[in-house]
């Protein structure tokens, strides 16, 4: 019934295992990939006919990560698997970028990527295998995919590069001095597709050896797919890329002048719309003929493309009038929101982000449900596109995938300089609003997210920038590396290349490509040549940080306190009662952990300093020959019972009253009055032995008995 052909091998210390022909056989390519004991499923679909009309590669990867893979039933009311969460959506966008580039040229058919978690055995990550399985299946279903690709994930250890760690190695790795490095690189064959990174200030000779480590690991993950593509791949699908040289003689007649005069106004609106202008004329020259053909668009883009990326590579000029390593000007300022914690306002030429920080308390931190389990994150970085950015008036909703990678890679950036939990117990929520974009808003919320933790009194280890490259690879060979790219460059170029990082090493870095790769030399002149338009991007930021390091008066204060596990029982009282008279008295918020440590909350001092006395009582011990302040709670024929210490009572015998002989307590001392009294010690039975004649009742100061003068002979 099933013709199943199956290929395995060892790759580091686990087994990888590829079958094909038992499920899903109705989907063109259908592979699970097993890795150890984690097992994805990917299956592709991909329609036999474009769209009439249309004009781009309708790709759409999906990843979902089922519950019932690790044991675990999901959280929330519906118990089933709902919208895609942030892993979800990054690992998707993970898939397609290395996936879509190798699509040959003018295939606009659509095409559907599925990959779904079956297992995990809470070591090795699936995304690595979602990325492997995905491949796989394009290559053996007949779609017109120059692959096969393979990823993997380095770590970085004690100066050595591991070969896909664990998900526990690579688990908040802030916390994780050992490791420095989370790195997924995809590619094929002969070059490096794509690049996605969380480092911790690596240098760029480390980095770079990082993905040239990965890219050999996954060769032998390539010759594994092809193997199992020769004997389980279908018929290849029969598509010829469309002949359009005559349609495009024709629009390069009709308008290359005007279009060459519209790429040459420096403006961003200007051109956009002189741009629209020359296609608007172009058309006006075509034929019915020719405005019908579907590949007119493709045609047009040749057309720019060509335009722009020419004149790059020959003079050196792009079409702001930059050389190729120049930044835009950069106008940093902070504190600009008077009322929030911290914010700055972040403009590099036409790319602009307003970005806040708001402090908040362990209360805040978010839980992230995840398959290898519950954790939660004391930073967030959330980043938003709106419309009007763009000078458009499009639609507004949720966050897209778009907005939650951006978010992410500006989260990663910062990751490696925020201070660790116990320096500085808030957490930190960091919102990058995009006013303006033409180029790297991901950068600029980098830059400015760097700006507006300092402003709010964040004590970053170092400040952060980063900045956007761009290629244009000729056929000939020929080559430029532009800095700091525009939307255009990115949009018509052939690389988007990010690297953010301190004046120390990279914190982060990201890489897509357009083209069949790119060599290891062009990405090493990239690197280089980023690492120069960070520190210009540094010194200018600096500039704009003489008077932002002050706690923001707006922000809660919180204090931590450490006690021991026992007496966390004692804090928190029967069904959390002592706990909640803490928080009502002083007015501070009391959050407690397992491990004994307090974080007590509020924007008053005098609040915090309340809750962290009435803790303290409770938790400390009364010391020997100390003196306290304590109240009468009840007198017996033998003395009195003080309240001295917390609800600590003591007993101050008649003869510890005062220095006379008394009939009575109470003919000095009455039920609520207020005495201070010194700690004897205790007894043979733990009781506490307290005196109040030895302490001067208004002062409270021990008297000291005076010395009497020997008689001399």
């Amino acid at each position: 019934m099933f013709e199943v052909t199956k290929k395995s091998m060892q790759w580091g210390e686990e087994t990888l295992t590829l079958e094909t022909g038992k499920v899903a056989r109705q989907a063109d390519g259908s592979v699970i990939a097993t890795l150890g004991e984690t097992s994805v499923m990917a299956n592709v679909t991909f329609a036999k006919s474009p769209k009439p009309g249309q004009d781009f590669f309708p790709l759409t990867v999906h990843y979902q990560e089922k519950y019932y893979a690790a044991g675990k039933v999901p959280g929330g009311f519906f118990k089933r698997e709902a919208r895609p969460t942030e892993k979800e959506t990054l690992t998707a966008r993970l898939i397609d970028r290395p996936i879509r580039p190798l699509f040959v040229d003018g295939f606009k058919h659509e095409v559907l990527v599925m990959c779904t978690v079956l297992s995990h055995d809470m070591v090795n990550d699936p995304d690595i295998v979602a990325m492997i399985a995905a491949s796989a299946a394009l290559t053996i279903s007949g779609a017109p995919f120059m692959g096969p690709i393979a990823g993997a994930r380095v770590g970085y250890e004690d100066g050595e590069y591991v070969l896909n760690p664990t998900v526990d190695d690579m688990q908040d790795l802030r916390t994780n001095p050992d490791q420095r490095l989370d790195l997924v690189v995809a590619g094929t064959k002969d070059a490096v597709m794509m690049v996605e990174s969380e480092a911790y200030e690596l240098t760029e000779a480390e980095m770079l050896g990082a993905v040239n480590f990965a890219h050999e690991n996954i060769q032998p993950v390539i010759d594994l797919i092809i193997d199992l593509a020769e004997e389980a791949a279908k018929e290849p699908f029969d598509f010829q890329p469309p002949e359009y040289a005559d349609l495009f003689e024709a629009v390069k007649a009709a308008g290359e002048e005007q279009m060459r005069a519209a790429f040459a106004l420096r403006d961003k609106q200007e051109r956009t719309s002189a741009v629209a202008a020359a296609r608007d004329a172009i058309k006006a020259a075509l034929s019915e003929e020719q405005l019908e053909d579907a590949n007119l668009g493709s045609a047009l883009k040749k057309l720019e493309a060509g335009i722009l990326r020419g004149d790059v590579v020959k003079t050196g000029t792009r079409i702001d009038g930059r050389k190729t390593d120049e930044v835009r000007d950069i106008v940093c300022e902070t504190g600009m929101l008077p009322r929030t914690h911290g914010s700055a306002l972040f403009t590099r030429g036409e790319t602009q982000g307003l970005v806040v920080t708001t402090l908040g308390t362990g209360d805040d931190e978010q839980i992230i449900d995840a398959l290898h389990g519950n954790f939660r994150s004391n930073f967030l970085l959330h980043y938003n596109f709106p419309p009007y950015s763009v000078g458009e008036a499009g639609r507004v909703g949720p966050p897209g995938r778009r907005e939650i990678g951006h978010g992410k890679l500006a989260w990663r950036a910062l990751q490696a300089v925020l201070p660790a939990a116990t320096d500085f117990p808030y957490t930190v929520r960091v919102v990058s609003e995009i006013t303006e974009s033409n180029g790297s808003s991901s950068m600029a919320s980098v830059c400015g997210g760097s700006l507006s933790m300092m402003d709010a009194g964040v004590p970053l280890k170092s400040a952060v920038a980063g900045v956007a490259m761009g290629l244009i690879l000729e056929d000939s060979g020929d080559y430029a590396i532009l800095t700091d790219i525009l939307g255009d460059e990115d949009h018509l170029g052939d690389m988007d290349f990010k690297v953010a990082g301190t004046e120390n090493g990279i914190t982060s870095l990201q890489m897509d490509i357009k083209v069949a790769g790119i060599t290891p030399e062009i990405m090493e002149k990239a690197l280089a040549q980023a690492k120069e338009g960070r520190m210009h991007i540094l010194g200018e930021m600096n500039k704009s940080l003489s008077g932002a390091s002050e706690f923001s008066v707006h922000a809660p204060r919180i204090e931590t306190m450490n006690i021991p596990t026992d007496k966390i029982r004692e804090v928190i009282g029967s069904g959390g009662k002592v706990i909640r008279e803490i928080v009502e008295v002083s007015g501070a918020k009391v959050d407690i952990n397992d491990e004994g440590v307090i974080k007590i909350a509020s924007p008053n001092g005098d609040s915090i300093q309340k809750a962290y006395d009435m803790i303290h009582a409770i938790v400390a011990e009364p010391e020997e020959g100390a003196v306290y302040t304590g109240k009468v709670v009840k007198i017996v024929d033998f003395g009195a019972f003080v309240n001295f210490f917390g609800k600590r009572d003591g007993l101050v015998h008649v003869s510890q009253i005062e220095n006379r002989r008394l009939n009575h307590p109470s003919d000095v001392l009455k039920e609520g009055q207020e005495v201070k009294v010194k700690l004897l010690g205790f007894d043979d039975r733990g009781k506490v032995r307290l005196s109040m004649k030895i302490v001067d009742q208004e002062t409270g100061e021990e008297i000291v008995p005076e010395k009497k003068e020997k008689k001399e002979d």
